[in-house]
């Protein structure tokens, strides 16, 4: 592709990729700077620039406090002008339409980067996308609410400006993508963790209608019923009770006011340790961070339950699952080391319970009356195999959550739906156990794990060429499948299954047929969210 493409603001120069044919533009702004008077306000369109602006340079990441997965690897400074976007394409002209990926960084809500390493889109531009990642506004600064900015707002709202962004870079895409060799009515919005709870939003979200045609939603599609829901990165807020907090923020920051807020430098305003939001019951001790978004009636309209029975979601192509290693379930080969290690609940991290005591105390709070069938269920009489009954338990749980959110979202959409569990047990960068850990499946699917793949062994090669064909072939099609993969059977609300993909590759049973009973009984006890 001609190495320089122009925009609605201007022109832009990329630069070849170590793959001569592949093509990489950074730091393209697709917003105003959301400074000054423009933080807290949805975000502005990019002012224009004159001559052709060189986009070799990843733009500022987002204000966050500093941390280890902030620093691995991403050498970019940090300040509010953040809101720019990163395109890799492979198309050799602007007449091919390739399909696009539009990936959303996880982190909580509070951290992150679309310059972070391992979502380097070359290897998939290489087999056929169009790949962008993008800055979207964090911690207060993107999830702030306060009964001052909802009367500012036109619409009574405050507190989605992170989710706003993400629907202006869907916007941004839609509006010049065709001009990088990307089709912008194949688009596909995909992320892990806080990404893939943002695109669970953005399927609930009428402002982000017709924006994207599919969605791959990495850990976390949650049936409305389940706890989990409420801290992961699922989890939404109220308007009330997201203001109450933001007036609490506001008072601790010493401002009086939106102004004094406003006038505050952006380094007041990251806090070095991360919020937790207590308000919120969820069977447990995790709580979800204190910063997320809220349904306030414009972008996020009802919850789950509510959109899902009136069928008033976006009807896109879906693609989600889990895995083995996350949920508070883990590898025995880590269960020693957490009974020694002292742990502090993190906003979003679910409870790993590792000895008989936590095993029952846990199934007391979170099941009451229910506790004994569930100790009957996932029975143990020593440490070892209460952490093996709870990790046993925690898996159950979050494969049968995500077949019956399967079954909610299904009833009235017709797109594609496919679910998965991973199950690979990569070796750790930093030496430590082999797990299929939280976010391990991003460096398969975009093929570029820390330290490059040359630690990689053949099955990891073999693995990753699978499972990000499966990627490709969705974001082209809406289905997975292609020649010489494994077949990935369509979702099935009549049989209970999923794709195991990883360690294998092909459908397995959710779970036995009598523990499958007991956690529909169960979570029909809970309250819908």
């Amino acid at each position: 592709m001609h190495h320089t493409v122009r925009t609605e603001a201007g022109p832009v120069e990329g630069v070849p990729c170590r793959n001569r044919s592949v093509t990489v533009f950074r730091g393209i702004p697709y917003a105003a700077p959301p400074v000054g008077d423009l933080r807290w306000r949805p975000p502005q369109p990019p002012p224009r620039w004159e001559g052709t602006r060189r986009a070799d340079r990843f733009g500022p990441m987002c204000p966050q406090a500093p941390t280890d997965a902030a620093a691995t690897g991403v050498d970019v400074p940090m300040n509010e002008d953040c809101l720019s976007l990163n395109i890799w394409t492979g198309a050799p002209s602007a007449a091919d339409l390739r399909p696009v990926l539009v990936w959303i960084y996880g982190g909580g809500f509070r951290e992150g980067t679309g310059a972070q390493p391992r979502y380097d889109g070359e290897n998939l531009a290489d087999k056929g996308l169009v790949v962008v990642t993008f800055n979207y506004r964090l911690g207060a600064f993107g999830f702030l609410a306060t009964p001052e900015l909802s009367e500012e707002s036109e619409h009574g709202s405050s507190g989605n400006y992170g989710l706003l962004d993400c629907i202006a870079a869907l916007r941004w895409v839609r509006d010049n993508i065709a001009h990088f060799g990307g089709d912008p009515d194949r688009v596909t919005v995909a992320g892990q963790s806080a990404g893939a709870g943002a695109v669970n939003f953005l399927a609930l979200s009428p402002l982000a209608k017709g924006l994207f045609r599919r969605a791959i939603a990495q850990s976390h599609a949650r049936y409305a019923r389940d706890p989990e829901l409420r801290y992961l990165s699922t989890s939404y807020r109220l308007p009330a009770d997201a203001e109450s907090a933001g007036e609490r923020y506001s008072q601790e920051h010493g401002a009086r006011s939106v102004r004094e807020l406003r006038s505050l430098h952006w380094r007041k305003l990251v806090d070095g340790h991360h919020s937790l939001d207590a308000s919120v019951e969820t069977g447990g001790s995790a709580g979800p961070p204190l910063f997320r978004p809220v349904v306030d009636g414009w972008v996020i309209p009802t919850g789950y339950d509510e959109t899902y029975a009136g069928g008033l979601q976006n009807d896109v192509d879906y693609l989600t699952g889990n895995n083995l290693d996350e949920s508070g379930a883990i590898p025995r080969s880590m269960v020693a080391a957490l009974r020694t290690g002292r742990r502090t609940v993190r906003p979003g991290s679910p409870p790993v319970n590792v000895t008989l005591e936590q095993h029952v105390a846990a199934a007391r709070r979170k099941f009451g009356p229910l506790a004994d069938e569930f100790l009957r269920l996932y029975p143990a009489r020593t440490d070892d195999e209460a952490a093996r009954a709870s990790s046993s338990a925690a898996r159950d749980n979050s494969r049968i959550s995500t077949w019956l959110w399967g079954t909610d979202w299904s009833r009235h959409a017709t797109g594609t739906l496919r679910t998965y569990f991973w199950t690979h047990r990569a070796r750790a960068a930093d030496g430590g156990p082999r797990r299929a850990s939280h976010g391990s499946e991003i460096d398969y699917v975009f093929g570029n794990p820390a330290g490059g793949t040359g630690a990689w062994t053949e099955e990891d090669h073999e693995i990753a060429r699978t499972l990000s064909s499966y990627w490709v072939n969705f974001t082209d099609t809406g289905d997975p499948n292609g020649s010489g993969l494994p077949h990935w059977p369509a979702f099935s609300a009549d049989e209970p299954g999923v794709m195991e993909v990883g360690a294998a590759f092909g459908p397995i049973p959710l779970a036995d047929s009598v523990r499958t009973e007991f956690w529909i009984r169960f979570f029909s006890t809970q309250q819908p969210w």
